[in-house]
């Protein structure tokens, strides 16, 4: 499994009932908390490997650091950021690499493990399923509104609480009830990314928007233009795969092009197992939610609102 299916992570098979999971993924500040920048951006490299069904084992630390402005010491708290992560999710961080740079990047190159007959990919969605969202929407928007200094703390510290979740419990309860297709929501957006991986599996897909679960504070602070560049970009990749249904606004779109840092995962499951799995993660946690269900088709994507 490689990146001609667009896929989370390269997976290599060792043998019949092992497989390797590897990814590499790092970012540039999304907050101003240098310790929960850390936790972000290893949250959001090993959630690839949650992505695909499997379990990190080995981390290897990726950073970029402008030594002559910013101190080993302020270093130290993203990395022990990275270390919370990866104590939390039970895999070692063994070294990485380091270079000078004049704009501060981390992250983190995950190598995990899956059984090969247990493997989420963007192919794997089937009609007839009950389509999945473990995180809320509006990450990207209120990371800008952060850097514009327009949010409030309490949208800040939810957008923080999120993007520092893991998909580790996500991951688990997708497998457990069975779903063999899955993505995780990140930089193209819940559109883009499931958009890719109707079109992989070769399905369509019905999204009832007022089910799509949004962080408090994202919509007001949208409509009043705060919206990050890369949300246009998906917007424009996708958009001609997309109906727009009765009572579906520009705004709505907006959100769910959104792009995203650490977000949730998006998988299909049987209906007879959807409220299940909802209740497991909310109980868990998560801001879960059904958000609409896969059809036959060849890769588009239905927006229903009232």
């Amino acid at each position: 499994m490689g990146a001609t299916s667009g896929d989370d992570a390269a997976v290599y098979r060792i043998s019949p009932e092992r497989a390797l999971v590897v990814t590499a993924d790092f970012i540039t500040p999304v907050i101003d908390d240098a310790r929960a920048w850390g936790r972000v951006a290893a949250a959001n490299a090993v959630s690839d490997v949650y992505a695909m069904g499997g379990t990190p084992i080995l981390g290897l630390n990726l950073v970029c650091w402008n030594t002559e402005e910013l101190s080993n010491e302020l270093l130290g708290d993203v990395l022990l950021g990275g270390q919370d992560i990866a104590d939390e999710c039970g895999f070692l961080v063994a070294g990485g690499h380091t270079v000078d740079d004049p704009e501060p990047k981390y992250g983190m190159a995950v190598v995990g493990e899956v059984h090969p007959d247990h493997m989420l990919t963007n192919a794997g969605l089937l009609a007839g399923q009950s389509l999945i969202l473990t995180k809320p929407l509006g990450i990207g928007i209120i990371t800008t509104a952060q850097k514009r200094n327009v949010v409030d703390d309490a949208t800040i510290a939810a957008a923080i609480d999120s993007m520092t979740r893991t998909n580790a419990a996500a991951a688990a309860a997708a497998v457990a009830a069975g779903a063999t297709g899955a993505t995780d929501v990140t930089g193209f957006g819940l559109l883009g990314h499931a958009g890719r991986m109707a079109q992989e599996s070769g399905v369509s897909l019905r999204i009832d928007i007022n089910s799509v679960p949004v962080i408090d504070g994202a919509r007001e602070l949208a409509a009043d233009g705060v919206v990050p560049g890369g949300t246009g970009r998906n917007l424009a990749w996708i958009l001609d795969s997309v109906e727009i249904g009765h009572g579906v606004n520009e705004l709505d779109v907006t959100i769910l092009g959104d792009a995203q840092t650490s977000g949730g995962l998006v998988f299909g499951v049987d209906p007879a197992a959807a409220d299940g799995v909802v209740a497991d993660l909310i109980a868990t946690g998560h801001t879960a939610a059904h958000i609409g269900d896969v059809t036959a088709g060849n890769g588009q994507i239905l927006l229903a609102g009232s």
